[in-house]
């Protein structure tokens, strides 16, 4: 299942509790991102016991493009998270749509 950038947005501009998780790699977060936890890919899956109380939960991840959030999103579900979104086109759609700030 995936997320637009709009969809994405509003979720944030609620002010709701919102998990997101960026996993890219630190370099690529510290250039510019969404205020999400930053946790690189290589290290997602040891990261799993952090949300372990979020099983249930709406999770949000995004990448650069949707590539490694895909892949990212296929890991959490086999590891039994119910409700995970990938961000549709990334922090490069993203960014189209909303700059940089």
């Amino acid at each position: 299942m995936d997320i637009s950038c709009d969809e994405l947005k509003a979720k944030l501009d609620s002010g709701n509790d919102n998990i997101v998780i960026d996993v890219r790699e630190t370099w690529e977060y510290e250039e510019f991102n969404i205020n999400a936890d930053n946790i690189p890919l290589g290290d997602l899956s040891q990261a799993f016991e952090k949300y372990e109380n979020n099983k249930e939960n709406e999770i949000i991840l995004h990448c650069k493009s949707g590539g490694r959030s895909g892949v990212a999103q296929q890991l959490m579900k086999e590891a039994g998270f119910k409700n995970v979104k990938n961000l549709t086109g990334g922090m490069l759609a993203w960014q189209e749509k909303f700059g940089n700030g």
